[in-house]
């Protein structure tokens, strides 16, 4: 995110902007990639809930998270775009915080890719994970990506 100083994250975090809500789609293309028509918006607050559930040791990603929201909300999939942004914003967030801190870091992209848009970037969410047991390789010649080694061992249930 741009201007990360400048920005109240635990504003945002806590901003509903109207959610939760329902969409319905009605694009072919995007109906057939996600499985249904009916779509869920989450609000950032409850990205936050759900990242501090996982302990020590054990895992979220992205995916599980709206998977997660779809089926607690009788939805066929939870807008991918948003989530996103929502949990970089918990993240952002528990930064800028004290105290009551959310393990952001157990929370990865898809496939068990490190997260670069998390405070410290990559090698920050690497050194936390590795603290935890976790073991991070890189893959890519040019175009270099970080993933938690066998991370789906350590997926955590939702």
């Amino acid at each position: 995110m741009a201007d990360e100083n400048k920005k109240n994250f635990n504003e945002m975090l806590n901003n509903s902007k109207d959610m939760p809500k329902f969409q319905i789609i009605t694009d072919e293309k995007s109906i057939k990639k996600y499985g249904g028509d009916r779509m869920y918006f989450a609000p950032p607050i409850d990205y936050d809930k759900v990242m501090r559930l996982a302990p020590f040791g054990k895992l979220l990603t992205v995916g599980t998270i709206r998977k997660y929201f779809a089926e607690q909300n009788g939805a066929d999939f939870t807008e991918p775009i948003t989530a996103g942004i929502f949990i970089s914003i918990a993240a952002w967030a528990s930064f800028q915080r004290a105290d009551d801190k959310t393990p952001y870091w157990r929370t990865l992209k898809a496939n068990g890719e490190l997260n670069e848009k998390y405070p410290g970037g990559i090698e920050a969410q690497k050194e936390m994970l590795e603290k935890e047991g976790h073991t991070i390789i890189r893959r890519g010649r040019k175009n270099i990506r970080y993933y938690v080694k066998d991370y789906e061992n350590a997926l955590f249930s939702l």
